[in-house]
């Protein structure tokens, strides 16, 4: 996650309370998704941006994941995320946003 980023995330948690505040990722790769998702968590992990040690604890999804997907009209999400969708590898991504959410969410 790019510092601005960070520095919006931040700014949006500290304006409206981390329970009010739900990112959501569409990473390629579940290592990128993990990354951003504990840069928002936890804080930054690379001590680089404006999250470094800063815990947010903040509720984290990735767009392909079952329960995020179901929330959308399918048909907007087939024509905005679906292609991705079948080249990625949707059980890693899965897999390493629980990872995260179980270590590091507060909300």
């Amino acid at each position: 996650m790019d510092l601005e980023n960070q520095r919006r995330v931040k700014d949006f948690a500290e304006q409206y309370g981390g329970e009010n505040v739900v990112v959501l990722l569409g990473a390629a790769e579940g290592e990128a998704a993990g990354l951003a998702a504990e840069t928002v968590t936890n804080g930054d992990p690379t001590y680089a941006g404006p999250l470094t040690g800063v815990p947010l604890g903040l509720k984290v999804y990735h767009v392909c994941e079952s329960g995020v997907r179901a929330e959308f009209d399918r048909s907007i999400y087939d024509e905005q995320v679906g292609m991705m969708e079948m080249v990625l590898d949707v059980e890693d991504i899965e897999k390493e946003m629980t990872s995260i959410r179980e270590q590091y969410c507060k909300y």
